[in-house]
């Protein structure tokens, strides 16, 4: 417990920062118009592509015995590409809205 406490305390800016991060991301995004969410998706698929090859570099400059990085990293690939096959489904529905019916 004493070492969480010491890595709160050391961390304490961060740790504001993302908190406040978190509150601004969900301003933004609850704000967006329907017109680019379709742009907005594109974009965080191509973001969340960059996070699946962050996690794969992660995860092979492993050490062999740390399970710890190798299974975070091995959920963060997993998450990332539910995340990208998710976005580009959605983005995919939304595209349909806009064709001309037959």
């Amino acid at each position: 417990m004493q070492t969480i406490l010491n890595f709160i305390a050391a961390n304490q800016q961060i740790i504001y920062i993302v908190i406040l991060m978190m509150f601004v991301g969900i301003e933004v995004i609850g704000r967006v118009p329907s017109v680019l969410h379709t742009p907005l998706m594109s974009g965080a698929n191509a973001i969340h592509g960059v996070v699946i090859v962050g996690a794969i570099i992660v995860m092979g400059k492993a050490q062999p015995g740390n399970w710890l990085v190798i299974s975070l990293g091995f959920i963060a690939v997993v998450l990332g590409t539910l995340n990208v096959v998710g976005g580009f489904v959605v983005t995919d529905r939304m595209l349909e809205m806009f064709k001309k019916k037959k």
